[in-house]
């Protein structure tokens, strides 16, 4: 693990990169915030410790400018200030963890290993395409090419789960389950309605359909 190690206080400095060297990772000590910030953003690592009280630049500061540039290293505050307000602090600042002074050095390394293992986060999107037909998650706007189509909300519901599994033939009761939530049969025509309602909005007026009926299977969307 390669640790960025901010901390001013020469001898919590030694007394941790010496811990963490024996424990067989890599930490690169930096006593400025500022000098801190350029480091981090030219080098990778895989956590950060970071004090609170810096020269240069402010723990809160460095971690917020961390993540204003888009960083998601994860970050854990060690710091002589404790208070409950302060952990709040850190924590909205963008900070992952917080330890007060003095702390045990095993918890410490337990910590980091910990914030080591989290997954990293994924950005989550907020539009889907499938050929020129286009959605806006945020929004809730569908387009065709340069047309705009008004979907109901059922509709865009759907119309969501079909591009979530663009090319995949979806079953009559996958629909009724991930698009009305309904685990049974409600004996009617409500997935046929809706997928007519559908198919009229988005290929009907233009030249290449893109909502696909599988016979006897499904439906699937796709160029």
């Amino acid at each position: 693990m390669r640790i960025l190690f901010v901390e001013d206080d020469a001898r919590t400095a030694d007394y941790v990169k010496r811990g963490l060297t024996e424990a067989g990772h890599v930490a690169d000590v930096i006593a400025d915030g500022r000098d801190a910030l350029v480091h981090g953003m030219a080098e990778r690592f895989d956590v950060m410790v970071v004090d609170r009280m810096l020269p240069g630049l402010d723990g809160l500061s460095l971690v917020k400018a961390f993540r204003a540039s888009g960083n998601t290293t994860p970050v854990l505050f060690l710091t002589a200030v404790g208070g409950v307000d302060d952990r709040v602090d850190g924590l909205e600042a963008g900070g992952d963890d917080y330890l007060v002074k003095p702390f045990a050095f095993s918890e410490l390394l337990a910590r980091l290993n910990a914030l080591a293992r989290r997954p990293p986060p994924t950005t989550e999107k907020t539009k889907l395409q499938v050929a020129d037909l286009e959605i806006d998650l945020i929004r809730h706007s569908c387009r065709r090419g340069t047309m705009a189509i008004d979907l109901l909300p059922r509709e865009f519901a759907l119309l969501t789960y079909l591009m979530q599994n663009e090319n995949r033939v979806l079953t009559r009761t996958m629909l009724l389950e991930r698009v009305w939530d309904f685990h049974f049969d409600p004996q009617t025509s409500v997935v046929e309605t809706h997928i007519s309602r559908l198919r009229a909005k988005i290929d009907k007026p233009f030249a290449k359909p893109l909502l696909h009926t599988i016979r006897s299977t499904g439906y699937s969307l796709h160029a």
